[in-house]
Formats: C-alpha cells, structure tokens, sequence
C-alpha cells in the first residue's frame, strides 16, 4: 500500500515536469486574466460604493440593481453572455477580453459592497474635519475618506482577489488555455485527469500563496504608514 502511494507521488513529479512549459504559459495566461480583471473590477467597485452612499435614491437603485444582478445568476452565465455578446457582436471584442469583463463585472459587484462597508466604518468626524478646513465633499471623500476606507478594506478585498484568482478557471469554458483548460486538455490526452488535476491544483495553491504574501505586505505597509 506504502509502496503504491511512492508510485503515484513518482508519477505526480514526472508528470508536473512533463507539463510545466505548457503550465508555464497557462500560469501566465491565468495572472494576466486576473490582474486586469480585479484592476478594473476596482474601479468598478469603487464607483459602485459610491453610488450606494449618495443621497440620490436613483443612483442607489443603480447600484442596488448592479449588485443584485451578479449576486443572482451564475458566474459561467455572466461570462458566457459577455462571450457571445461581444466577442461574436458588432465589437469582435477577442475572447480574452470577453472572459476579463466577465471576471470584472462579477468581481466589482462584492468590490463595491467591501469598499461601501469600509467608507461607512469612517466616522463622520472626518468628514466634518474636512469640511471645516475649506474641503469639498469631494476633495473629503478623496484626500481623507477614502485613503483610511482602502486601509480598512485591504484584508476583505485581499480574499476577494484570491476569489478572483480561482474564478479564472472558468475562462477554460471559453477557450482561453489556462491552468484549468491545459489540465483538463492533457488529462483528455492521457486518460490520466486526476493526475493533472492534481498538478493544476499546485499551480493554483503556489499563486493564491505569492498574491496572500503581497496582500499582507501592502497591508504591512500601509499600517506602519499609518
């Protein structure tokens, strides 16, 4: 039994060396999909957040409607309708772009709920601190608020970006060649899909390791800033 658990554990290394330029690639493939995605998911977030904490009930409609949306259809539905409605549309968006505003569009939804939940943690303190030293509401919201709600947000928003890390398997089902689709591509040509499976899933827990380290250390730094 000891003897056929080695084999396997043999079989696991000779197999994540036989695939680690076509993982390679993929890898890359993967942290361009989601560095960009959870790039302008921020932004779309932040925007969002916003709209919710204004006094102008339409607004919070808006975002309330935004939100509700993502939170109740599927991911792969999300992504599939950005797939086929860009990418074979009037814009011939490629595919790659299609899956990256599929993973923006669902990730700035519980962006924007993590970023709305940390700009109302700040006291109204602030905000009359601002106001009373000649600010906007705008420059308050910006030069005050907003730089203490990024702090505050950081650990939540760090979970959301692993979330987003994982999400990007889904892009497989759209064709893009990432760790998921190599995996499921070579375990189709071997017949062997546990042991890739296995591989890809290395891969994974490797990159949600470094983007935790960087997490935290954004998060260190900005606590000695502070």
């Amino acid at each position: 039994m000891l003897g056929d658990v080695f084999a396997y554990l043999a079989h696991l290394g000779e197999t994540f060396l036989e695939g680690k330029h076509l993982f390679l690639e993929a890898t890359k493939l993967t942290l361009e999909l989601t560095v960009i995605s959870i790039f302008i998911a921020i932004f779309i977030g932040l925007f969002f957040a916003l709209l919710k904490i204004t006094q102008i009930k339409f607004f919070v409609w808006i975002a309330n409607l935004y939100i509700f949306i993502v939170r109740g259809t599927p991911l792969i539905v999300q992504i599939f309708i950005f797939y086929y409605g860009l990418s074979y549309g009037p814009l011939q968006i490629s595919g790659f772009w299609s899956a990256v505003l599929g993973l923006a569009f669902h990730n700035g939804a519980y962006i924007a709920e993590i970023f709305r939940g940390a700009i109302q943690s700040i006291g109204n303190g602030q905000t009359e601190a601002g106001r009373s030293i000649g600010m906007t509401s705008a420059q308050t919201m910006r030069r005050i608020i907003l730089p203490q709600a990024f702090r505050r947000a950081l650990p939540p928003l760090g979970n959301q970006f692993i979330i987003g890390l994982k999400d990007s398997s889904l892009a497989a089902f759209v064709g893009l060649a990432e760790i998921f689709n190599v995996a499921t591509t070579m375990g189709s040509n071997t017949f062997d899909f546990m042991s890739w499976l296995l591989v890809s899933a290395v891969y994974y827990l490797i990159l949600v390791l470094l983007l935790t380290f960087v997490v935290s250390y954004v998060e260190k730094k900005l606590s000695v800033s502070e």
